[in-house]
């Protein structure tokens, strides 16, 4: 089963990871000013993945291939590491929407 890891970046912001069962990551947050606002990120992947509408799958310069999870307001909650194929990340797409709705939270903002 999957699980949201909390951490807090070098400039103080919080960000999440959605990991894999196996520990991939599979989607990465921006960084929030606040834990409250990155745990408000959290439920919003969680309701969000649920629906194929809220991927945007996209092509990097270089062609690889990406996706990004956004909110009702289209605002992006989450991107997606960069795929060697159409496929694969297709495959990440869909570890999201099996990981992310029953996902723990793992908060080691403070250690």
């Amino acid at each position: 089963m999957g699980k949201f890891v909390i951490t807090k970046r070098a400039n103080g912001e919080f960000q999440f990871n959605l990991k894999a069962g196996n520990g991939q990551v599979i989607l990465a947050s921006e960084g929030y000013t606040t834990k409250a606002a990155c745990e408000n990120g959290i439920e919003s992947v969680k309701k969000n993945s649920q629906d194929d509408a809220r991927f945007e799958r996209l092509t990097s310069k270089n062609d690889k291939f990406y996706f990004l999870l956004k909110a009702t307001n289209g605002q992006a909650i989450g991107s997606s590491e960069m795929y060697e194929s159409v496929a694969s990340r297709d495959n990440g797409i869909e570890s999201v929407k099996k990981n992310a709705p029953d996902a723990d939270v793992d908060d080691q903002s403070a250690a």
